[in-house]
């Protein structure tokens, strides 16, 4: 089992995009801290990149189960089926987390505050940073 603290970001929404992803497992150790810079995007898309990082780390693995946890209620609640994906750039983004959290198998969304995902929040400015240096 693994739990993944997600984030994503953009200095401009649009604008230089990162995500980040702290993946414990569940004893709460580190396993992983992943991030990445976006070039130019929106916010949305680079919390569901953030996403897609922890989830093909957990399927790349054989992992099955993963709790993700995310400060972005949007996300939460579109991947729990509450929300409708609406915005045509977010919806490849989204398929592609579904056929994830299916190969996967059990896969759960929780809200968090900002205050407790500020590891992700960190990761994912080190993303927006490399995007911003890209970017010159």
């Amino acid at each position: 089992m693994l739990i993944a603290y997600i984030d994503g970001g953009a200095r401009g929404n649009p604008g230089p995009a990162g995500y980040g992803a702290r993946i414990e497992d569940a004893s709460g150790q580190v396993v992983a801290e992943l991030h990445g810079g976006l070039g130019v995007a929106t916010n949305n898309v680079a919390e569901y990149n953030g996403l897609l990082a922890a989830l093909r780390y957990a399927a790349e693995r054989g992992e099955r189960e993963v709790q993700i946890r995310a400060d972005s209620e949007l996300l939460v609640k579109q991947m729990r089926g509450e929300y409708r994906v609406k915005h045509a750039g977010l919806k490849p983004l989204f398929l592609e987390a579904c056929s994830l959290v299916r190969r996967i198998g059990h896969v759960t969304f929780t809200h968090v505050p900002r205050a407790q995902n500020k590891e992700a929040d960190r990761l994912s400015n080190l993303g927006m940073d490399e995007a911003e240096r890209a970017a010159g």
